[in-house]
Formats: structure tokens, C-alpha cells, sequence
């Protein structure tokens, strides 16, 4: 068969009955079954979203000492990760906390949620990520939700607004409905249904209630109840709004216009029939409505704002007010929001909205998780990235996010390193929470990852096979001095310094490599770590070492043992207790019957490895590779040290080659810090 069987390939992207599932449609009374076993049909747009997000599950994470949930919603498993948000916990968990509070009726389902914060911190991609799984949500069995539309003289007229059909029944009957279905279902949140229906459906309620003499029964068999399925594309259940210049844009954008052409077929204004109910707040019904940069807006939408989040109602030129049921959310950066505060006029406005910062991500595993996202092996083949390119961009970034630590023994990269959960001398997880405490903006201000995204991306569509964190480092700086944000003369050094402390600090990692793959040999390190036991066990007890060559009984050698201690800086007279601690620590393990290894000790397995480092490096020459002329066994020992490199580093044939070469020009300049 031909692979590009058209027939074929339709046949098995489509489920059939998948897609009658998604197109159900009955009677009011095959509804009302349906409900009856399935009372969830019937949340409101708050409680629907809320589960929705729940529905994807929740797991328990610790961040400083503190239990925090983790949403697996905010990863994005919808489209795979492609629109995930990282270390943002507190602020999505306080997300939470106001749809949950919403959900149960508490009130915050009568505000506008508003994302604050810098550009660039995901506040898009989070709305974004609620639209898109409320679509997704509503195509699942969980997430099913109805409407209707009217059968008149042999047309279907659709509900303009989305309505849930429980809204045709009187408002007696649907209490006992509810309070049926609430009995049933075991719900911590309270159902409720208590809106009325649209203009144009209270029209065609009243007229079908006259024609058949108020019998309800014969009314609703002019209903056809259907699965309604959310869609931002089709403008079903989601509405977007964004502020234009005034001249182009009117609050009909939100609540709907006058249909001209039906004025002309009814002669007049005033019947809702004329009236086209697609505004934002009209489609939305049911769902989400975003407001991109909220407080852009002419003062005249946030009025309309105040009485949609307030009364959950909009008023529609010539009509009475309108009842809506969707959750409204809108997002601002910092310099719109400190103009709110300020401006008296708008105190309204402020009271009517619920604040949730989204900051600047501070850890850095999770900023280097942006940045996979969009520049990880699978977006960019073909491109090798040398490895910590893209950690060392996003160092950079976190640091210009920092403030100064307010104690003088911690460096901002210490700071950094500490909220990354790495552990320093002196410092408890209660300390790390001490400092976020005492930094109240940190995360509100610095560069945005869209800035590191578009300085990585310029580096790459450059016509090289590999490209390394000083390239990007390169081009960030050249950047700051075009950044649009960035005006301050001050500012902009400061973060220039901060570039100058990561080069630094990429050159010590890159250098701890280099020392590591050189003193890889395992064995060498095991007859390293045998001489230097030897020697402190006969030290510890005042006995003598047999000289393996002489057989001769010898004093022990002060001189090795010293030249492997001091390379973790244990200084003279702190040595003999750095000897007492590793021989209780060997008579320990002996207790338990387990044997020691040098690996089992991480600050003696460093020493042994510098102590290798420096004993080989003369050997293989190191700093000949700087010179134009190699020998073939200084050749043959440099490919086995790339070899190492490639192998446990994640280094290429190139970025080895690089590297090996950069710190060999450090220490043929003598720069030997941090050995």
C-alpha cells in the first residue's frame, strides 16, 4: 500500500467515536439524565477550572525548609512540555488558593485575578496554559460541558451565550434540582446555577411560554441540548482582549453591537434579535477572558471590568444587564501597576482585583530548564552547545535578579549557589530563608529570560559547528548596550561586573574538569589514596611505615601527607585533627563491615584528585598545547585526557578540544587559583 494513502491516513488521526462524544447532542430530559450522573456538568466557570488544573495531579515539593505543592498542570503535559513554567510554586500555589477560594464561593470569584510583574516572567504563559488545558479539559469525559439551541420554525438558533441549560428551568425548580444533585454528588464546593438567561433566550422562552399557554413541557421540546467544546480559535468559551488606540476600539468589543441588517428586517432596535452577543465577555461565558496588559486600558473598560468581576453582570447597548459566569484574568507589569496605586480615581478598580506576583525564577536549575526548552538537542539539531553554555547564561540572569546579600561574608554568587540548595559552611536552610525574607523585591527586577533566549538564538544561527558559553557571554554584554529596558549608566555596569564574576566562574569549572579528567586514572588515585593512609595511620599511632622498596621501618612521610592536605586548605595546625577524623572515620565503616574507599569521602577524594592533577600535568605537558609542536606521547596522553572529558562531561569533539586548550593557556599564564 502506498504510504501516502490519503484515505488511510484520515482513517487514523480520526476517532470516531471520540468525535461523536464530542458532538452528543438530546433532548433537555436526556440532559437532565446525563446530570443526574454526572452532577459535575453543571460548575461554574471557577469550580470547572479549578478542577481542571487539579486533574492533572499534585505532588509535594520542599523549597527552603517549606512544603510547597507542585501543580504537574503547570509542566504543560498538554502539548509536552512546550509551554512548562519552572520555580514558580509559591506564586502558582497563591494561584491556587484564590480559584480554590473561588471555586467553594468565597469571594475572589468576584474579582479580577491580576498576574503582576516583570516582563518576561511568564504571566502570558500561564493564562495561556489555563486556556489551552480548558479546551483540552473540556474534550474529556470530566471536563464535559452543554449548551442548547432553540428549535424555531425548523431553524436552530443558537444559544448566543453558551448558557448551561439548567438556566431554562424557573428558578424554584432549579433550586430543587441543585440541591438534588449537591446530595449526590458529595462536593466540598457548593453547586450553583444562579444567573439569568441571555436577552435573546429569555425572548424565546417568554414567546414559546405564550404560544403554548405556559405549559414548560412543550417549551422545552423546542430545546436541542449539545456538548459544547472550548475553543479559543472558534471564540467558544474563551475571549482575548488587548488595548488599541482609542479611536479603534469601544466597549462593544466586549458586551456585542447592534445588527444593522436585522434592524431593517424587525424595525427596531430594541429586539434582542438585532443584537449580535459577540463581544468578549459574550463568548467567554462558561470560561476564561484574558486581559493582556490590563491597566493599558482606557479608564471606560476597567468601569465595565467592575461591574463583570462584582455582579458577574455586563450591560449590552439597550439592553438590561446580563448575567456572565467566567473567571476574568488579566496581566500588568510593574510601571502600569505603581501608576494604579497611585491614581485616586481608580481606588475602585483597586479594590475589585486580587494581586498575584509572578517574579523572576531565582533557582538555577530551573532557569536552565527555559532554556533547554526552546535550545535542548532536540530543538536544535545538527548545533552542538558546549556544555554549561546555557547554565552560564542563566547564571547571569539570576544574578542580575539578586540583591546584595546584606551579610558581609556572602558574595552574591554564594547567594545564588545557596538558593540553588547547595550547602555552604555556616549556613542553614533557616538562613536561606532569613535572606529571601530580608530581599522583599528580589525577582522583580533584572534581565528577563526573553533577553537570554534572543542573545543564544543569535549565537546559533551563526554559521558555526559548536558554540560555548563565552560566545554567548560575548553577546550579551554587546547587547546591554542596545537593551531597551536598560537606560540606568549604573545599571548597566553593574551587570556587566556580573558577567566578569560568571566568566570567572565558568573558568574555575571548566579548570575543575580539565584537573579531573586528568587524575582520572583510578588506579593512580587508589595507590595515591593507599600511600597517604599508610602514612596517617602510622602517624595517628606513633609507629613507623615500611618502605616498600628498602623494607626498611621509616618515619612517616610529613611530606606527602602535607602536600595532598593542603591542596582543600587544611591549614598546619588543623592537620593532625583532619588525620584523627579520617582514621575514626575508616575504624567507623569497620564497625558497620563496610571497607573504606576514597570515593566514600568526598573532601579527601578532591585532594587525592588536585594531588594527582599536579603530580601529572608536567607529565602530558599541559601547557605545550599552547605551543605549535606536540609530541606523539604528549599527543597520545592529551587524546585520553578528551577522551575523559567527552565521556564524563558531555563534551564534543570541538568543545573538548576547546576547553583543553583554554585552561591550558591559564596555566601557561601561571593562573593556577583555586588548584
Amino acid at each position: 500500500m502506498n504510504d501516502l494513502d490519503l484515505s488511510k491516513l484520515i482513517a487514523d488521526s480520526l476517532d470516531q467515536q471520540q468525535y461523536q462524544l464530542e458532538h452528543w447532542e438530546g433532548t433537555f430530559q436526556q440532559y437532565l439524565d446525563l446530570v443526574q450522573q454526572n452532577p459535575l456538568i453543571v460548575r461554574t466557570a471557577h469550580q470547572r477550572l479549578y478542577d481542571m488544573v487539579l486533574s492533572h495531579g499534585v505532588e509535594e515539593i520542599e523549597v527552603d525548609k517549606e512544603k510547597v505543592p507542585r501543580y504537574r498542570f503547570f509542566a504543560d503535559p498538554i502539548e509536552d512540555g512546550r509551554d512548562g513554567v519552572f520555580g514558580l510554586e509559591r506564586s502558582l500555589h497563591d494561584l491556587m488558593a484564590m480559584f480554590k477560594a473561588a471555586a467553594h464561593g468565597y469571594g475572589p470569584e468576584r474579582r479580577v485575578l491580576l498576574l503582576h510583574g516583570p516582563v518576561g516572567s511568564a504571566k502570558s504563559t500561564i493564562v495561556r496554559l489555563l486556556k489551552k488545558g480548558l479546551e483540552a479539559y473540556s474534550k474529556t469525559p470530566a471536563g464535559a460541558m452543554y449548551t442548547f439551541s432553540w428549535v424555531i420554525d425548523g431553524e436552530r438558533i443558537p444559544s448566543p451565550m453558551n448558557e448551561e441549560p439548567l438556566l431554562l428551568l424557573p428558578k424554584d425548580v432549579r433550586a430543587r434540582v441543585l440541591a438534588n444533585l449537591q446530595k449526590k454528588s458529595r462536593l466540598s464546593y457548593k453547586l450553583r446555577s444562579d444567573f439569568d438567561l441571555s436577552p435573546v433566550s429569555r425572548f424565546y422562552l417568554e414567546r414559546l411560554l405564550k404560544q403554548n399557554g405556559g405549559d414548560y413541557g412543550k417549551v422545552l421540546d423546542h430545546v436541542v441540548v449539545h456538548r459544547l467544546l472550548v475553543s479559543e480559535k472558534d471564540r467558544c468559551g474563551i475571549g482575548t482582549f488587548m488595548p488599541k488606540d482609542e479611536k479603534n476600539q469601544d466597549s462593544t468589543e466586549l458586551t456585542g453591537d447592534i445588527n444593522y441588517r436585522k434592524i431593517a428586517e424587525l424595525g427596531t432596535d430594541s429586539d434582542p434579535r438585532a443584537f449580535n452577543f459577540d463581544g468578549e465577555f459574550c463568548v467567554a461565558n462558561r470560561g476564561i477572558i484574558e486581559f493582556i496588559e490590563v491597566l493599558k486600558l482606557d479608564v471606560a473598560f476597567l468601569y465595565d471590568l467592575l461591574t463583570a468581576s462584582q455582579e458577574h453582570k455586563i450591560k449590552p447597548k439597550k439592553f438590561a444587564q446580563t448575567d456572565i459566569d467566567e473567571v476574568i484574568i488579566g496581566h500588568t507589569n510593574e510601571p502600569e501597576y505603581n501608576r494604579l496605586q497611585s491614581n485616586e480615581l481608580m481606588e475602585a478598580f483597586r479594590d475589585r482585583t486580587i494581586k498575584i506576583d509572578i517574579p523572576y525564577n531565582l533557582r538555577l536549575s530551573n532557569e536552565v530548564k527555559i532554556y533547554e526548552k526552546d535550545f535542548g538537542r532536540k530543538q536544535v539539531p545538527g548545533k552542538q552547545i558546549a556544555p554549561h553554555t546555557l547554565e552560564i547564561a542563566a547564571m547571569w540572569a539570576i544574578l542580575t535578579r539578586l540583591e546584595e546579600p546584606k551579610k558581609a561574608n556572602l558574595s552574591l554568587l554564594q547567594k545564588l549557589k545557596l538558593y540553588n540548595g547547595k550547602s555552604l559552611p555556616g549556613y542553614t536552610r533557616d538562613n536561606i530563608r532569613e535572606l529571601r525574607d530580608e530581599a522583599h523585591r528580589e525577582g522583580l527586577e533584572g534581565i528577563s529570560p526573553r533577553y537570554i533566549q534572543d542573545k543564544i538564538s543569535n549565537v546559533l544561527v551563526r554559521d558555526l559547528p559548536c558554540i560555548n558559553p563565552f560566545m554567548v557571554m560575548n553577546e550579551l554584554e554587546e547587547g546591554l548596550d542596545h537593551h531597551s529596558l536598560i537606560s540606568d549608566p549604573e545599571t548597566k555596569k553593574r551587570y556587566k561586573d556580573l558577567l566578569i564574576v560568571v566568566r570567572e566562574e565558568y573558568e574555575e569549572i571548566i579548570k575543575n574538569e580539565v584537573q579531573r579528567a586528568i587524575s582520572a586514572d583510578e588506579e593512580a588515585i587508589a595507590r595515591l589514596c593507599g600511600n597517604y593512609i599508610d602514612n596517617v595511620k602510622a602517624y595517628t599511632q606513633n609507629e613507623k611505615v615500611k618502605n616498600p622498596y628498602t623494607g626498611r621501618d621509616e618515619e612517616p612521610d610529613e611530606r606527602q601527607m602535607r602536600s595532598i592536605e593542603e591542596k582543600i586548605n587544611i591549614p598546619d595546625s588543623r592537620k593532625d585533627d583532619f588525620r584523627r577524623e579520617i582514621m575514626n572515620y575508616i575504624g567507623a565503616l569497620a564497625v558497620e563491615g563496610r571497607t573504606f574507599h576514597y570515593k566514600t569521602n568526598e573532601r579527601l577524594h578532591r585532594a587525592l584528585e588536585l594531588k594527582l592533577f599536579e603530580d601529572q600535568k608536567d607529565s602530558i605537558k599541559l601547557t605545550s598545547l599552547v605551543s605549535t609542536v606536540v609530541d606523539k606521547d604528549t599527543q597520545e596522553k592529551i587524546e585520553v585526557v578528551k577522551g575523559r572529558l567527552m565521556r564524563d562531561f558531555g563534551y564534543d569533539e570541538i568543545s573538548a578540544t576547546d576547553v583543553l586548550n583554554y585552561v591550558a593557556s591559564i596555566f601557561a599564564r601561571g593562573d593556577t587559583k583555586g588548584e
